[in-house]
């Protein structure tokens, strides 16, 4: 304040300048007819609205990034709850469907299997590393009694050990305890399945010179008198030669795909074995050459056996004997002779075939008839000693 009175006159020359100034300013237009004052204040005042307005929009930006950010995590977090439970009631789906194939599966071989079966669920499994034991939810109320097999279509899971009213525990053919007879499908080589206490078994019993090939099929033979025959066990996975008997693994079919449902053999009823040469598949044969015989049936090479078929075949005939037709005590054909030395009589097919039908003509003989043959040598009397 004191700076302004020692300094009037100078102040309030500085002051009127600056009033002409503006009064100038208000007067005066740019080429663009804007008042000069205009574009003084408003080129003063830029710089600093620029920097509020960056200074709003930086607060303003920050708040609305950290509520939609955080209502992004929000909707993150629904979104994992909702596939969570997606994935869920996917999974109880595709469950309820296998069961419901299973069952449907269950009931097909039930219809099919003549032997009367219960269905059963398996509830739970024995305590132990060991074990080899489960539990299914079907007991003595429901007609099931110790010893009934139990099987699955795809073969023999065990037998029922003990029975409880509500509930029975079945020996899984794992277990080492476990023992059925079975039945090779090509060679028809018995034996006895017995478990390892893992997940393959074993057969027992089989000489060392008995035939059983990796990859052939197993069924029970009906011997134990707990299967029934004809049921499948499983296929052999290694064959190992021992003294006196073989080492043959097999991997049980029946507990392949896992225990879920399985059938209580009640009344049990026999099968048949599948066919000794395995299941059939068809040949493809080309058809006959043009102008041959499609009746004939080719021969292959004459074994030592044929050979020996057609040479007692031909002494029979050779002697008149029949072969089948022979009356009880009658004097078999002596089969020590030689077949080319003896005469075949004249009714029998091999001499009738044998027996040429024209003799061709000879030089100096008359026109179809046969050479005359050298007479037979007279007999030798017979020498009486005195």
């Amino acid at each position: 304040m004191q700076l302004l009175t020692r300094y009037r006159n100078l102040t309030v020359l500085l002051a009127l300048i600056f009033a002409q100034l503006l009064l100038l300013a208000y007067q005066v237009r740019t080429n663009e007819d804007v008042r000069l004052i205009r574009v003084w204040a408003v080129t003063a005042v830029t710089p600093l609205a620029r920097l509020l307005e960056g200074l709003r929009s930086a607060v303003t930006g920050f708040f609305e990034s950290y509520v939609l950010l955080h209502n992004a995590v929000e909707e993150n977090r629904r979104l994992r709850a909702e596939l969570g439970r997606l994935k869920l009631e996917n999974q109880f789906l595709k469950t309820e469907l296998a069961t419901a194939e299973r069952a449907q599966a269950l009931a097909v071989f039930q219809q099919r299997n003549p032997s009367r079966t219960l269905a059963a669920r398996v509830i739970g499994a024995g305590v132990g590393a060991t074990s080899r034991v489960v539990f299914v939810d079907r007991g003595s109320a429901h007609g099931v009694m110790r010893g009934m097999a139990v099987i699955t279509p795809d073969g023999i899971v065990g037998k029922v050990v003990t029975v409880f009213p509500t509930a029975a525990q079945v020996q899984l053919v794992t277990d080492p305890t476990f023992a059925a007879g079975v039945v090779s499908e090509k060679h028809r080589v018995r034996g006895a399945l017995k478990g390892q206490g893992h997940g393959a078994c074993r057969v027992d019993y089989i000489q060392a010179e008995e035939k059983v090939e990796v990859g052939e099929w197993f069924y029970t033979s009906g011997d134990d008198r707990v299967f029934p025959r004809g049921l499948p066990v499983g296929m052999v996975t290694a064959v190992r030669d021992g003294n006196p008997f073989k080492e043959v693994f097999v991997a049980p079919s029946g507990l392949q795909g896992g225990l879920e449902e399985v059938l209580i053999v009640l009344e049990g009823v026999h099968l048949e074995l599948p066919p000794s040469g395995g299941v059939n598949t068809p040949i493809h044969l080309l058809p006959p050459p043009p102008g041959s015989d499609a009746s004939a049936v080719p021969r292959g090479p004459a074994t030592d056996a044929d050979r020996l078929l057609e040479r007692y075949r031909a002494i029979g005939e050779a002697q008149g004997h029949r072969f089948g037709e022979g009356a009880p005590g009658a004097k078999p054909p002596d089969f020590n002779l030689d077949p080319s030395t003896l005469a075949k009589p004249a009714g029998s097919p091999s001499a009738q075939a044998a027996a040429p039908a024209r003799t061709p003509s000879l030089p100096g003989s008359q026109q179809g008839t046969a050479p005359p043959s050298a007479p037979p040598p007279a007999a030798r009397p017979a020498q009486v000693k005195p």
